[in-house]
């Protein structure tokens, strides 16, 4: 099959899919539950993505040790994100660290 037409289907499909919802409007009313089953989803989509990089960043088995950079970061991260639940210095102290511990671990 043609790449192109595959791409090209998919995008429409996909567009028509979104704008249903633009079109229907206040029409279309969801249930209670599935608004808040809705309301994980960027949560956990985010966390499918970041999981992998962070447990496994060599795309092969996991790495589990204390010479892991993306694991020492984000252990780090969550430590600020609980005590200061403050999203900024979250990131900013979790990309210092990973830089950090990236720059100590290469040699």
């Amino acid at each position: 099959m043609n790449f192109t037409v595959l791409i090209l289907g998919m995008a429409i499909i996909t567009v028509l899919i979104k704008a249903i919802f633009f079109i229907l409007g206040d029409r279309l009313v969801f249930p209670a539950w599935l608004h808040l089953a809705l309301s994980f989803v960027p949560v956990t989509v985010l966390t499918a993505i970041i999981t992998p990089m962070i447990l496994s960043p060599h795309g092969k088995n996991l790495e589990l040790h204390l010479r892991n950079p993306q694991l020492l970061a984000s252990l780090i991260a969550v430590l600020v994100c609980l005590i200061s639940r403050r999203q900024l210095l979250t990131i900013a102290v979790g990309l210092m660290s990973f830089f950090f511990f990236q720059w100590q671990f290469a040699g």
